[in-house]
């Protein structure tokens, strides 16, 4: 048991990434999909500015003080978290397009762990925002300005097609299992912002985390449902990466599209014994 538990924080002796899959796509050529991910960066964190400045100059919905609860949102944080993983996925992905290897590839193990476990957030997180915001908190009614609808459909609606895109494009691997414990870990990391939120600015950033309201028993069926909800979007994403694995690369052999500097990856593929590893 207690090896079970040290192996999540095992950072892995194998070859990392040998074949540059968060670089690179079964589809595009490495320039096009940094720009889409540039793009989507760009995008993304304007997209959060412009909120904050929209709220700071326009007192009636709250003003900058508005502005700032907005960070005790996870619907906000992860969007943020989006933003910043194309931004950084956009430069690893340029980097390998103009060299052959990224910079990924250079940084030490704990630091592409970590990269590995934030894009396993990036295709899990923006998925249980939507259905959590469109199930439960949605008020069914259509919002009453053009800058609240298209702000939430951003942030509720965008960051699953952003998501998918990285499901579906790149040629990442299905992320590790011991990942699914570190998902858990943060939303309770979150659960204690939530209520830290409550305690110093009193306010929830959700209704339904309101004993007051919606009663002990039902905060506590809301907490571990989504945990639970969560752990299930994670077996969805690692079922659909496998499965786009297999039709693109098994079924319609498309390997990949690599940098003219990276000769030495599709060796790599053809060889007979797949030395592919992701985060083990």
């Amino acid at each position: 048991m207690a090896r079970r538990w040290t192996q999540a924080f095992a950072l892995g002796k194998d070859p990392w990434d040998p074949t540059h899959r968060f670089e690179t796509s079964w589809l595009l050529p490495p320039y096009v999909l940094f720009a889409f991910r540039a793009l989507f960066a760009l995008y993304a964190l304007v997209a959060e500015l412009f909120i904050i400045g929209w709220y700071c100059g326009h007192a009636a919905l709250g003003g900058c003080a508005q502005a700032r609860d907005e960070f005790s949102y996870f619907t906000v944080l992860t969007y943020w978290g989006l933003g910043f993983y194309f931004l950084v996925s956009a430069l690893h992905t340029l980097t390998y397009a103009r060299t052959g290897t990224p910079l990924l590839a250079r940084l030490p193990r704990p630091l592409q762990a970590l990269h590995s476990l934030y894009y396993t957030t990036v295709v899990v997180y923006p998925f249980v925002v939507t259905i959590v915001y469109w199930a439960r908190l949605y008020s069914g009614a259509w919002f009453p300005t053009a800058f609240l609808a298209w702000s939430n459909l951003s942030q509720h609606a965008l960051n699953s097609l952003l998501a998918l895109f990285e499901l579906l494009v790149p040629r990442t691997n299905p992320p590790p299992a011991i990942h699914a414990l570190w998902l858990v870990l943060l939303l309770a990391l979150y659960l204690a912002l939530a209520y830290l939120t409550r305690a110093t600015k009193g306010f929830y950033v959700y209704s339904f985390l309101d004993p007051a309201t919606s009663g002990r028993g039902a905060v506590a069926g809301y907490v571990f449902g989504i945990a639970a909800g969560c752990l299930v979007v994670f077996l969805f994403a690692r079922g659909a990466i496998a499965l786009r694995r297999w039709l693109t690369e098994e079924k319609m052999r498309l390997r990949g599209r690599f940098a003219s500097h990276d000769p030495a990856t599709e060796r790599l593929l053809d060889a007979p014994r797949d030395l592919e590893m992701f985060g083990k």
